[in-house]
């Protein structure tokens, strides 16, 4: 039988595993779930969520190096990694509207003027485009829908059964989605990282404890950083005090016409960057991240919400300079940041809890290599990533160790690049390819149904002749209204089962509340029975 398969979230890892499913004549049921919009109805200002998430509506940038962006050659070994992000930059280009406009810059030598202060990590890039990337969506999504994979716009999932393979959301009009699977891509962004943090403490998961990532968006003129950018034009600099657990790098250099950008997430206000291609944009400024990476500290996730949350003023993030105002947006508005004085700023460097005189150093270290910075610079507070514990993996298929029909990829896997994210997608995919099976998936109201294609399995209700009653459903025993299997007709073994899956009474019951909301004894009774309570 044909595997079916659903996705959380339609972020570049999803997106490049469902194209690989779909290019290798993948006959099962795709089915993408995702809180925010298809790129036709999406607002280029709505980063977080929607069709290939935040990365890749807004950053037009793929490193191809195993070292950068997360985790993936331990996974699968260098040469494979480097093969995997082959397919995800191929498939950048393949949308594409202008294609030949795509370039890789690759620098090799490290400059003299930046050893006394900085290392230098040189890699690769990919330049695809910002101005492109709401173009590649809307090409890459018609092609994905003309395949037949079906999309669900503005839903969140709020449960996820890994025992009975079943999801439940809801939709912008609190409609329920429900939702069973054969295989399950858990994709989500940096806006559900925290309910994959709620996954791994509900199912008790072996996870590897995370750093601490988080800084400020630097940005200034790019005039003082050029003798860089001709060297390398997505430069990370970096410092690591190994004796503290403390390491910093810049990241995600944008310029030319590069913007800084508002990120929302859990209600709070972080800040990122992005370029433009287009010459009319052009404004000259460059903007990277300073992000610190903090070991030691324990539950990471929950140390940066705290320290985002104590960095917000009048609901906004924070903007600090000693020359400049806060700077434009692409679309001519300024960034949304509340701007602070030295005063605030020491406020700042408490809450950091002295990690901050580590951004403090960096920022002199830059002033010494680039003479004419001086104080012609801001920075925008903070810039987060946020990671929660990783789960612990198969390496062959990226599943829970726990729970092999369940992969995690992407932000949910600690990947923290474009590159990286589709990768492990389509590594998962390939997996599946090799495993094919069935899938349904349905809602209250019957807007989703199961593929014509393939009958809907009928319950049913079997006796043997020694009185054994078992009630089957797709081939497994299944039955939400009371035992699945009463043996011998004797009452008081009775046995409960949903998909296959045996439950305790008490169990069973509960799987009942959280299907409809109500308590199993409130449950429409078969017909011709009755609760007994």
């Amino acid at each position: 039988m044909s595997k079916n398969v659903v996705m959380v979230g339609a972020g570049v890892a999803n997106v490049n595993a469902a194209t690989k499913l779909i290019d290798n004549g993948f006959d099962g049921k795709i089915t993408i779930i995702d809180m925010g919009k298809n790129p036709y109805d999406r607002k280029y200002s709505e980063v977080m969520e929607g069709f290939l998430g935040a990365g890749g509506w807004s950053d037009g940038k793929l490193t191809y190096h195993t070292a950068i962006g997360g985790q993936l050659s331990k996974y699968c070994g260098e040469d494979k990694a480097m093969e995997l992000m082959d397919q995800v930059i191929t498939n950048f280009k393949r949308f594409h509207p202008k294609p030949e406009e795509v370039h890789c810059s690759n620098p090799t030598a490290e400059p003299d003027f930046i050893k006394p202060y900085f290392g230098l990590r040189l890699f690769p890039v990919w330049h695809i485009g910002t101005d492109y990337l709401s173009e590649i969506a809307k090409n890459w999504y018609d092609y994905l829908v003309d395949k037949g994979v079906n999309f669900i716009w503005e839903t969140k999932v709020t449960s996820i059964d890994f025992n009975a393979k079943f999801i439940r959301g809801k939709d912008k009009h609190q409609q329920e989605i429900r939702s069973s699977y054969d295989e399950l891509i858990f994709g989500v962004g940096k806006s559900g990282i925290d309910f994959g943090k709620s996954l791994a403490e509900e199912y008790d998961l072996p996870t590897e404890p995370k750093s601490v990532q988080i800084g400020v968006r630097f940005e200034a003129p790019q005039k003082h950083f050029q003798k860089l950018i001709d060297v390398s034009y997505d430069f990370k600099l970096y410092r690591k005090f190994d004796d503290k657990g403390v390491s910093l790098r810049s990241f995600c250099t944008n310029n030319n016409a590069a913007f800084v950008a508002v990120e929302e997430t859990y209600g709070n206000y972080s800040y990122n960057g992005h370029a433009k291609k287009d010459e009319k944009f052009r404004n000259d400024m460059t903007n990277f991240g300073i992000i610190m990476e903090l070991n030691g500290i324990e539950d990471p996730f929950t140390w940066s919400r705290n320290l985002v949350k104590k960095l917000q003023i009048n609901n906004k993030g924070l903007y600090y300079s000693p020359s400049r105002t806060s700077s434009l947006t692409s679309e001519g508005g300024h960034v949304e940041a509340t701007q602070i004085n030295e005063y605030v700023m020491g406020e700042v460097r408490e809450a950091f809890e002295g990690y901050f005189k580590y951004i403090d150093d960096f920022i002199d270290g830059m002033k010494e290599i680039f003479p004419t910075l001086k104080d012609d610079w801001g920075m925008y507070i903070p810039e987060v990533k946020y990671l929660s514990p990783e789960p612990l993996v198969d390496y062959t298929n990226l599943a829970l160790t726990k729970y092999p029909n369940v992969h995690f990829v992407g932000d949910a896997l600690s990947a923290r690049g474009i590159t990286v994210s589709g990768a492990q997608g389509t590594y998962v995919a390939e997996y599946i390819l090799a495993n094919p099976n069935i899938f349904r998936i349905f809602t209250t109201n019957n807007n989703i149904m199961a593929d014509k294609k393939i009958p809907y399995p009928k319950p049913q209700k079997l006796k043997k002749a020694d009185g054994t009653i078992a009630h089957l459903w797709d081939g497994k025993l299944h039955n939400w209204a009371g035992p699945a299997l009463i043996p011998e007709g004797n009452k008081k073994k009775r046995e409960y089962y949903l998909y296959g899956i045996q439950y305790t009474e008490e169990d069973h019951k509960e799987a009942i509340k959280q299907q409809t909301g109500l308590p199993w004894f409130k449950q429409p009774a078969p017909k011709g029975e009755q609760h007994r309570h």
